[in-house]
This record gives structure tokens, sequence and C-alpha cells, in this order.
């Protein structure tokens, strides 16, 4: 291995946790941005004078270019050293957040989420590949469960710091909160990441990165369209899929793939896969419905929205700590099923809510929610990534990340077309209750995420024995 000494190798890190934590710190600013934003969204309406079908654009614009920058981390990684392709997507992020946070019209704010959807992207994949480098495999469980609790704590307490912020100042100091945690990762990256990646600069394939760009972008504008214009986001849906088909067959064959699609040959790594996707699924449909439901069906103020999710973010950052801590003594097995078992549970609590239920009733029923689902998660991701060699981990975090991203999309599309059939179907039944209509919708959301809970209950099946959990080369 041939390298200067400014971008030497270095995985045997005297202390891993401090290097990875600038990449930890912007993992969680980049999916707090992608879910926390919703309950700010009445106020950026009235602020613009913008309906519901264009302030929506800065969730699909964000989550639209996460989906394109995510297949190419792997490649990224193989091109720039490792502090600079950390240090330039957490630069990219303030970029974006200081447009957003000054933003004096709709297209600039917009053209802020989506700079910002870019230092996501690459970010997020990042968070496991360097933890998959620089931490041994008897401790790699507990890494990648501070890794998952990165991605489901940010969308549990997101709500609640959106709420406390628009209770005392305006929707931009949002983007300048997310500014500060930024500034915080960029000096523990600066000070303590070293490179772990080589740099080899392999031949770009510059006709998968059009298919990868087309396809994954086609599949989340069609997705966000569902509820909007049907005819438009089937067609999306359709091109983009028949794509995506196109561009795995052409990773398969390809001599250096932008992506290696051989690792989904691995069964314990799909099975992981689908498992944290199917989780995060969980999360994003029940944390889409559950703030609009408090505020619109039981009448609750913004700020005391954020309080009232608050318990179950905590607990929700509690157990995906030691579920992490837990797969390296007991593996995957039982956490899985006990994880979409209490995933399962509180979305029937949900189901079975009303607008007269308490909010103590609603915040038992997060709080279960928020035990099962980070309970999943970290088990899962690292039963899928641990069954691929060191060298195949980027490849498959930049997988499931992308996918991940993908299915977020369809979970929440499919979430806001639920709610918008049940709110129709109360009133086209001779309903008059705006509060009641809203519930019924949110009832028709929240059976989504009981399937969804099932079904990743039934998947976890396929998950081996202690005994069987070990790395696969």
């Amino acid at each position: 291995m041939s390298t200067t000494t400014k971008n030497k190798i270095n995985t045997k890190l005297e202390h891993p946790f401090l290097a990875l934590m600038g990449v930890l710190i912007g993992g969680f600013v980049g999916m707090l941005s992608e879910t926390s934003l919703n309950i700010a969204l009445p106020s950026i309406m009235k602020a613009f004078s913008i309906e519901t079908g264009t302030v929506q654009w800065l969730v699909t614009g964000y989550m639209l270019v996460i989906a394109i920058v995510l297949p190419l981390s792997s490649l990224l990684t193989k091109h720039f050293s490792t502090r600079g392709l950390v240090r330039s997507a957490l630069i990219i992020f303030i970029i974006g957040s200081i447009v957003a946070a000054l933003a004096p019209d709709f297209p600039i704010l917009l053209t802020g989420r989506m700079i910002q959807g870019i230092g996501t992207g690459i970010i997020l994949p990042l968070m496991f590949s360097i933890a998959m480098r620089i931490f041994p495999p008897n401790k790699l469980g507990a890494a990648l469960g501070v890794a998952a609790l990165v991605i489901m704590f940010a969308p549990a307490i997101g709500p609640t710091l959106v709420g406390i912020i628009l209770g005392v100042l305006s929707w931009r100091w949002i983007f300048w909160s997310f500014i500060i945690f930024l500034l915080i990762a960029l000096a523990f990256m600066e000070k303590n990441l070293t490179n772990v990646f080589e740099v080899t600069k392999p031949k770009v394939d510059w006709l998968a990165i059009c298919l990868s760009t087309v396809s994954f972008g086609l599949i989340v504008f069609g997705i966000s369209f569902l509820s909007k214009n049907m005819t438009l986001a089937l067609i999306a849906l359709v091109v983009g899929l028949v794509l995506l088909v196109v561009y795995i067959r052409q990773q398969l064959h390809a001599k250096t793939p932008t992506l290696d699609f051989k690792v989904l040959k691995t069964p314990r790594f799909v099975t992981g896969s689908l498992l944290v996707m199917i989780d995060f699924g969980i999360t994003l449909s029940a944390m889409y419905i559950l703030p609009m439901y408090i505020q619109n069906g039981l009448g609750v103020a913004v700020a005391l929205t954020g309080v009232v999710l608050l318990p179950g973010g905590l607990v929700n950052a509690l157990v995906s700590f030691l579920a992490g801590r837990a797969y390296d003594k007991m593996g995957a097995k039982i956490l899985t099923r006990l994880g979409f078992i209490f995933s399962a549970i509180g979305a029937l609590m949900f189901i079975f809510s009303g607008v007269h239920s308490s909010l103590g009733y609603i915040i038992a029923a997060h709080i279960i929610i928020m035990i099962g689902v980070p309970m999943a998660m970290a088990p899962s991701q690292t039963y899928g990534l641990n069954s691929l060699d060191a060298f195949q981990s980027a490849d498959g975090s930049a997988i499931i990340n992308t996918f991940q991203q993908v299915i977020g999309a369809v979970a929440t599309g499919i979430a806001t077309m639920l709610l918008s059939t049940g709110q129709n179907s109360y009133f086209s039944n001779g309903g008059h209750s705006a509060a009641q209509a809203f519930t019924q919708g949110a009832h028709y959301g929240f059976i989504f995420t009981f399937v969804l809970a099932v079904l990743g209950f039934i998947i976890a099946f396929r998950v081996k024995d202690k005994g069987a959990d070990v790395t696969e080369k």
C-alpha cells in the first residue's frame, strides 16, 4: 500500500469512539433535519404564504438528494481521504443550513434543504463503514448500537426539540441550531479522526452514476407524490424501478462496481438489511403521523407536543445504547423478535386511541414503540454488517442506508395517503368533526405501522442463534 504521510491509513485507534464522534454528531443532525421539520411546516407555510403541496417539497427534496448521493458513498471513500470526505460533508451541511436560515423566500429555503441533503447523504453511511474499520469485532455491537442510536434517536427527539424552539423562537432557529452541532462535530473530526479507507481512485463508471441518480431519484419522487398525483407517481415509480433493475444488473457485471451488490449474496446481510429497513419504516410512519395527531386530533399545542414526545425519545436513546451492548452478549435473535413485538403493541395502542385519550395513554404507547424500534435496530444492523468483511463494509453500509431512505420515503408516502384516506372516509360518511376525522386518518396510518411490525417479527425468525452469529468471510 503506497500512501503519503498526510493520508496514511490508521485503523488501530486508542480512542475509537472519539474518532467516530464527529461523524456520529453529523449523522444525528442529518437525521434530525430529515424528520424534525414536519412539526414546523405549518409555520413555514404561514411565513411564505404557500400551500401544503408546496411546503412538502422541503421533505421530499431533502430525501430526494439523500437517495441520489447515498449510492455514491462507497465510490467516494475510494477517491477521497476519510478526513477530507467527512470534513466536506459537514461543511456542505453548514452551508445548506446557513442558506435555509437566511432564506428570503421559499425557493432559496428549498435550495438550502437540498444542499443539506448532500451532506447527509455522504455522512450517514460513513458512520457504519468507519465503525467497521476502527472497532474490534468484540466491541462492534456496542459501536454500531451507538450509530443506530443516532438513526433512531433523532426522529424520536426531533419533535421535542423543534417544539421547544418554535415555542420561543422562529422556525429559522431550527437551522441555526443545526450549525452549532455541526461545528462541534467538525472540531471532534479534526482532532480525533484519521484516514481509515485506502484511496485507490478506481475508474469512474459514469453510466452507473447516471442510472443510480435517475432510478433512486424517480422512486423517491414517485412515492412522495402518491397522495398528490397518482398517475404521475406511478409513472415515476415504474420507470425508476425498471432503471434500478438495470443499474443493479450493470453493477453485478462491472469489474469495479460503484456499489458492490454482490454483498446481497450473503443471506445474513440480506436478513439484517430487511429488518433495518422495516424498523426504519416503523419509525418514520409513526413519527410522521404522531406529532400531527397529538396537535390536530387531541388539540395539544405545538410546544406541549414536544414535551409529550420527550419521554419516548429518552427511552429510545437508552434502549439504543443498551441494545448494542446486549448484542455483543446474546446476539440478534431474541432482541429483534422482542423489538418488533413491542413495536406492534405500541402501534395497536395508537389504533385504539381516540380524541379523548389521555396524554398519559399516548405517552405510554409512544414509549412502548420507542422500546421496540431501537431494540431491533442495532442488533439487525450489526447482524447484517458483521456478515461482511472489512472491504465490503462500505458497500454494505451504503446499500443499507440507501434503501433505508427509500423505505423511509415509502413509509411516509403510504402514511400520508392513508391519513388522507381516513379523513375523507370520515367526512364522506357524514362526519363533521375535524378532530375525529384526523383521528380516523391517524388510525389508518397506525394500522400500516402495525403491519410493518408484524412483518418484521416474521422475518426476524430468519436470524440465527448466538452460536451461529459469527462473521462470514
